[in-house]
């Protein structure tokens, strides 16, 4: 087997994931690239390990470990796009650079506005 064949098909789809992370303004859809890019290195990972025939299989090793590391990553970026949807109202990049809220981001929530207000009082 050549080695070139994989080595391309991994660049372009390296190169498509990284275009998807830098062009895409959806967080899932940055996942979703960053996933990509992640299995691009797995595939060289595979045909680097075939094609040195080493004996202790360490490109399949790291593999494993990468598809590990690649699902708690996506389990985590999840969690945190759907609380940051939750609580913003919105999954675009741009719109949350801020760390800080600011009293025009915050959800509209007046049960709250009473209950300072009759704390104040």
């Amino acid at each position: 087997m050549h080695l070139v064949y994989p080595a391309v098909l991994a660049a372009l789809l390296f190169c498509v994931g990284l275009y998807g992370v830098l062009a895409r303004r959806n967080a899932i859809l940055v996942l979703m690239s960053v996933e990509l890019m992640l299995n691009a290195v797995n595939l060289n990972l595979v045909a680097f390990d075939v094609w040195l025939r080493d004996t202790l299989h360490a490109g399949q090793a790291l593999t494993l470990f990468v598809i590990a590391v690649a699902a708690a990553e996506i389990g985590i970026g999840l969690a945190i796009v759907l609380l940051v949807h939750r609580n913003r109202g919105t999954a675009d990049i741009d719109r949350l650079r801020d760390l800080k809220e600011t009293p025009d981001d915050r959800p509209e929530r007046p049960e709250q506005d009473q209950q300072k207000a009759e704390a104040a009082a």
